[in-house]
Formats: C-alpha cells, sequence, structure tokens
C-alpha cells in the first residue's frame, strides 16, 4: 500500500511541453509525482500490491502562479517544502489574457505545512488521475468540470489535440494483457529518463487489467447518469438537445482544403460559414475552449470565447465528446496556423449519452469493433477509409460494365430451388404460400435465364447466403459481382478480366502494384495461365491427369501430407491436393484453367477432351478473387449432369447440385453461346485495401454469440 503526497512544479526539463495556440498559457503544470512507499524487509516496499494514487485538487477558484529562480529549478532548502499562502491568486477578479503571466500554470494541490514524514503502512489514497486519460490500469474516473463547476482547467497539450472525456466502459478496453505490466509503462511517446537517474517502475506488484476485466456495472450507469443529468439541464433551461435541421453551408474537409493556403486578409472577407457534425475533441480554458467538429469530409477546430458566446459560453463548455452540434462563425488561424472557426452561434443537435473510447487507446477490441461498428467507425479513422474505397470499387466496376453495353438486373433472393454453386443453403418458411424456400447462394441460373429472354449482357451486384462456416475468409453472408455476355467464351472473360483489375487499381490507388501482407502484387498484363492439372502435377511431384487411377492420385497425395478419405474419388482427391499445396502458391495473379467436369457442372466441355469444361478461376494473394467459365447451353447435356448431381445428393452430399427442371426447359427455348463469371466483392476489397480478414471489410460481419457459446463449423 502506498501514501502519496502530490507534488508538482518539478524541474523545467521534466515538462513535456505542448504546442498550446494563442490564448492559451504554458503548459507547465504537470511535474513529478513523488511518491513514500512504507518500508518492508530490507528498507524495500512489499511486493505485490495494489497502487493507487489521487492527486490533490486546491479550491475551485484558486490558481497558483509559480515563483523561484528564472531556471525554474525548486531550491533543495529546508523551506522549499512550504509554499506561502499569499503566492495564490483569485480567479473571481478580472480575467487575464493567457500568456500575460508566463508563469501561470493549471492549479495545483495544497502544500501540507509540515514536514514529510513516513506514513502507517495502510495509509491509502482513491485512484485519480487529472493530466492523462483514463487507461485499463483502474476504474476509469470522472474528468473535466463536472465535479467543480467553475474551475479552471490548464491547457492540456497542443490545440489540435482532444479533450478526452470518460471513456465507455464497455468499450475500453487493455491495450495489454495482465502478464504485459501496465499500460501506462513507457512507450514511444513518452520521455526518455533523465541522465543520472535509473528508470524503474515504482512497484512491482502494479498489474493491468485483464483482457475479460471490464468496468462494473455501477461505473457505467454512473458515466451515462451523468450525461443524462446534463441533458434534463438543458431541458430546464428551455433548449433542445436533440434539434432539427441545421442550415449548413460548408463541410469541414472540403473548407479545410480551399483555405489551406489562405492568408488573413481572405479569411476575413471569406464571410461566415456555417458547419455541422460530431464534436470529437474539446479543450476548456476556462473563458475560452477549443474543439473539433467531424462531419463526412473531415474535421476542423472550433475557437469560443466567453466575451463572443456570452450566455452561450457555458452551455458550449457543457458540450461532450460525441455530441452533435451546428456552428457559425468566422474563419482565421491561429498563432501555430491551425485553420479555425471562431464561434459565434451554435445549436443543440444531438446529445451523446455513451461516452466514446478515449484516444489513447481508441477502440482496439477486435470483437467489440465488429460487433459495435458504429462506434470504430467514429473512432478509427483507417476503417472508414476502407468502406469508403469499398463503396468506390463497386462504383468503378459498375461504371466499366455499364459503359460495354451491360444491364444491371436485379434476380429473386429467396429461391424454391437454390443453384449456381456448390453449397448448403439457409432454409426459411413463407407462411402465406406454405411452401419451403432458400436463400439464394448465387444469382446464375436467374441470369441466363435472362440471357435466353434477349439480355444479351446483364450483371447484378448484390449478396449470396451460404449456410457454411466462418472464417477470415467466408462469412455466411457475401456480396458478388457475377455477369454474362452472350456470343463469348471463357478466354474473352480472362481478357476483360484483367482489364477490370488494372482499371480499377490505376483508379482507386493510381498504380498496378498493390502490397499483399508481406508481398507485393504485380497487376500488369498479361498475367499467368496454369492448368488445373499442371499444378497438381507440381505439388505431387509426379504426372497427374484426368485419367490417372484414384488409388496412385491417393498414395501421392498421402506422401505429401494431403489428408485422403477412405474410397474418395479421384475428383475429391484431385481437389483436396489443389486447395492444400497448390493454391498456397499462388501470390501473383494466375488464372487456373482446364478443370475437370466434376468440379463443373454447369460449364461446357472442351471440344478437345470432353474430361475437362472451359473454365477458369483468379487467384491472387493465395485466395480465389473470380470463377468463369463458358456456359452450358445444351439442355440434354445439362439435364444428364444435374441428374448425376441428384444421385450424389441422394448418397449424403449436402452440396451437390438440385435438379432445377425450370431452368432446364428454359435452355430448351435455346440459349445463345454465352461466358459468365462472378467476383467477390469482399476478397476483392480485401486485396486493394489490404486487409488479412473478410470481417474488416464487411461492416456488419457475423459473429459469435456474445456468450461465448461457439456454433458449430465457425473457425478461426
Amino acid at each position: 500500500m502506498v501514501r502519496a503526497r502530490g507534488v508538482q512544479g518539478g524541474s523545467r526539463r521534466s515538462v513535456a511541453r505542448g504546442r498550446s495556440g494563442h490564448q492559451v498559457g504554458d503548459h507547465r503544470g504537470h511535474g513529478r509525482l513523488c511518491l513514500w512507499l512504507p518500508q518492508g524487509r530490507g528498507g524495500r516496499a512489499p511486493a505485490h500490491s495494489h497502487l493507487a494514487v489521487r492527486r490533490l485538487e486546491p479550491p475551485a477558484d484558486v490558481i497558483r502562479v509559480r515563483g523561484g529562480d528564472a531556471g525554474g529549478r525548486r531550491r533543495r532548502g529546508h523551506h522549499s517544502r512550504r509554499r506561502a499562502a499569499d503566492r495564490r491568486l483569485s480567479l473571481v477578479g478580472t480575467g487575464r489574457p493567457g500568456r500575460e503571466h508566463r508563469g501561470l500554470r493549471g492549479a495545483y494541490h495544497a502544500s501540507a505545512d509540515r514536514h514529510r514524514r513516513r506514513l502507517p503502512e495502510r495509509a491509502l489514497a482513491a485512484a485519480q488521475s487529472r493530466h492523462r486519460p483514463a487507461h485499463p490500469e483502474g476504474t476509469p474516473l470522472r474528468a473535466g468540470r463536472e465535479q467543480a463547476e467553475g474551475r479552471a482547467l490548464a491547457a492540456r497539450g497542443r490545440e489540435e489535440g482532444d479533450r478526452v472525456r470518460q471513456p465507455d466502459p464497455h468499450l475500453h478496453l487493455p491495450s495489454r494483457a495482465a502478464h504485459q505490466g501496465p499500460s501506462h509503462g513507457r512507450g514511444g511517446r513518452q520521455r526518455r529518463g533523465r541522465h543520472g537517474r535509473r528508470s524503474r517502475r515504482i512497484h512491482q506488484g502494479v498489474s493491468a487489467r485483464g483482457a475479460g476485466e471490464g468496468v462494473t456495472d455501477r461505473d457505467s450507469n454512473d458515466l451515462v447518469r451523468q450525461r443524462e443529468e446534463k441533458l434534463e439541464a438543458l431541458r430546464r433551461r428551455g433548449l433542445d438537445p436533440f434539434g432539427g435541421r441545421y442550415p449548413v453551408t460548408h463541410w469541414a474537409g472540403e473548407l479545410t482544403a480551399r483555405l489551406d493556403k489562405a492568408g488573413d486578409a481572405e479569411l476575413q472577407a471569406f464571410g461566415p460559414v456555417s458547419l455541422a457534425g460530431r464534436l470529437v475533441a474539446m479543450r476548456d480554458h476556462g473563458k475560452t475552449a477549443f474543439a473539433h467538429l467531424m462531419d463526412r469530409t473531415g474535421r476542423i477546430q472550433l475557437y469560443a470565447r466567453a466575451d463572443e458566446l456570452g450566455d452561450d459560453f457555458a452551455p458550449f463548455r457543457d458540450l461532450d465528446v460525441g455530441d452533435f452540434i451546428g456552428v457559425t462563425g468566422g474563419m482565421f488561424r491561429t498563432r501555430t496556423g491551425q485553420l479555425t472557426l471562431a464561434v459565434k452561434s451554435f445549436a443543440f443537435l444531438a446529445k451523446s449519452l455513451r461516452p466514446l473510447p478515449e484516444k489513447w487507446h481508441g477502440l482496439k477490441d477486435v470483437e467489440t469493433r465488429y460487433r459495435q461498428r458504429y462506434v470504430d467507425l467514429i473512432v478509427n479513422p483507417d476503417v472508414r477509409e476502407i468502406f469508403l474505397l469499398r463503396a468506390r470499387l463497386i462504383q468503378r466496376l459498375r461504371a466499366f460494365l455499364d459503359a460495354r453495353g451491360f444491364l444491371e438486373v436485379e434476380t429473386p433472393m429467396m429461391q424454391p430451388i437454390p443453384g449456381g454453386a456448390i453449397a448448403r443453403p439457409f432454409q426459411t418458411h413463407h407462411n402465406a404460400l406454405d411452401m419451403d424456400l432458400y436463400l439464394r447462394i448465387a444469382p446464375e441460373l436467374y441470369l441466363k435465364r435472362l440471357v435466353v429472354g434477349g439480355f444479351e449482357r446483364v450483371y447484378e451486384i448484390n449478396r449470396n447466403f451460404r449456410n457454411e462456416g466462418v472464417s477470415t475468409q467466408h462469412n455466411p453472408e457475401f456480396t458478388t459481382l457475377e455477369f454474362y455476355q452472350a456470343y463469348a467464351d471463357y478466354q474473352d472473360l480472362m481478357e476483360l478480366t484483367e482489364e477490370m483489375f488494372t482499371e480499377l487499381a490505376q483508379s482507386l490507388l493510381g498504380r498496378l502494384s498493390l502490397t499483399w501482407g508481406e508481398h507485393a502484387v504485380d497487376l500488369a498484363r498479361p498475367w499467368r495461365r496454369l492448368s488445373f492439372f499442371a499444378g497438381v502435377s507440381e505439388a505431387l511431384g509426379t504426372t497427374v491427369s484426368v485419367d490417372t487411377d484414384a488409388a496412385i492420385v491417393a498414395r501421392a497425395a498421402a506422401a505429401r501430407g494431403v489428408t485422403v478419405k477412405p474410397g474418395a474419388a479421384a475428383w475429391e482427391i484431385w481437389k483436396e491436393v489443389f486447395d492444400e499445396l497448390v493454391e498456397p502458391t499462388l501470390v501473383q495473379p494466375t488464372f487456373v484453367i482446364d478443370y475437370p467436369i466434376e468440379l463443373s457442372p454447369l460449364a461446357k466441355k472442351k471440344r478437345d477432351n470432353p474430361r475437362l469444361v472451359d473454365r477458369f478461376e483468379l487467384f491472387i494473394g493465395r485466395r480465389e478473387l473470380a470463377n468463369a467459365y463458358s456456359e452450358l447451353n445444351d439442355p440434354i447435356d445439362q439435364l444428364a449432369r444435374f441428374r448425376e448431381q441428384a444421385a450424389q445428393k441422394a448418397r449424403g452430399d449436402d452440396e451437390a447440385h438440385w435438379l432445377d427442371e425450370d431452368y432446364v426447359r428454359a435452355l430448351e427455348y435455346g440459349m445463345p453461346p454465352a461466358a459468365g463469371e462472378g467476383i467477390g466483392i469482399d476478397r476483392l476489397t480485401m486485396l486493394f485495401a489490404n486487409q488479412p480478414s473478410i470481417r474488416e471489410v464487411i461492416l456488419f460481419p457475423h459473429l459469435r454469440p456474445e456468450s461465448g457459446a461457439s456454433p458449430q463449423g465457425l473457425e478461426t
């Protein structure tokens, strides 16, 4: 147990100088914290104790002016431990500009009027911190002016820094595990130890909160209750915390870009602007306040003064990070050159009742980020950029196909017969019709019906559903682009795909070289073509063809460590070998061609070898991104393949194709030669955004239940 006496105003060398802007005094209020540890045996502090420290604070109407020599060093004499009571200034009098007093400081806690002495071992102060944001080491504490109305807060860091209010205990998660030590240990942003002093931990027993721990429900309720009290206070004043329409004239990011090089004269002549958005930072300096406002285009700094806002200044200071407001004012630059809006008036648009995660740790826990994506998007700009990239990618795909005469269509999401892919469907029931329906696993058969009907170039961008496992590469609900072109074959689509991907890369990234994990991917054309059996043969170290006996392939696969189930058919062994040994080697863009017919029941046979089909799959970065083939338009051949698939399903293969007699009927009316292709939008976004998990590019991915139960088929 430790008793701490707060001592501030240490050596000037120990001050972390911030780049504070105009109207903000010198930032020197961070002194050393001196601790006296009760000594145990050998004169050492007891190990494995918890440490809690309280920085005592003075009355809210008292600040301190630092005295002493010009160098700022405290004299080490006997009387230097005491501070005279007359070295205090009342805040009640006339305010002074922030830089009028060079030595003006933040509020100090009162010094004891007695000499230091050892304290009993059980003397302990409660944990509290004014100058650092709450961290996972202890219970988050209420910082700011809610507990002491009217207290002058010291300048905290540079102008563009954040005033961090209480983190949401449901979102504020540890950045380190308990065994890694305290999260406030020295990091890259902390200053190095001074010469002559050895850097060391103050106590061996301080540990970080474990990954499974959180803040108590009572603390959580208190944080929300405090904001609810502010909400009621606003209503008592006759203010509406949830306003309506606000006349926005400019957007933050666009305004910043437009006035980036503007001088003072141009800013003064620019005229008033009105912005609206979320408050993402707030710093209170007594009679002035700085804030950051964020909208869909970016963020901009706000500056409010008591003499400008008058009675509205107090409500402005009461704003919390997360609140939505509208502001009107003029533009200027601070002494540090920061483009800033001087607030002339503001309006409440929406009160935030739950605090956002604090800025030092943000929202780090992956599961929480996915479950509460709305918070993830607020506090993590990189996440917003991923989904903006995804949206632009889909726009570019549409523009690419529209420019080539393709028509966008929509086909049923619920189907009586799920077809078009080898997958297990989700099942539902239509009550009015009293019939079972299935969420589609692919739109293929309906799109080809449209080709029969005369739409010779069609495409659809929409969701598919497959009742299968969840992993970093698979989500039960995913987005695909599927398109069909009459009078073409799979060779034409290979060229079209190369053109599509290179145009996407140039328009979205401005280059053809991509970073994928530790690899550099080159999209420059032409791309490699690899025969399916050439890849399998190279992986097994022996020549394998469509005619090779299954037993020979099984022995070769087992020798390479591929698990083969007893009695597996040859095509099943080929697929296992390809998935385990070939696919992981395909980093650069590669078209795998000439698949066996057993793996492609809807593709047209090759003319020179009917055991193979006109099909390709595109692999980049060890992952399949596209699948295409020349479409089978022979209704008799299609019916025979459907019946073979039905026999496999009867033998227990849940993923075999269903027999769709209506589709066969459509082919009997005649379908022109055509080629079709499907591209996974999620995986394509992963490639362009360099994201290893599909959950990073889906706004609301499917996750395990919060209770911790692991559904069948869930992978990591």
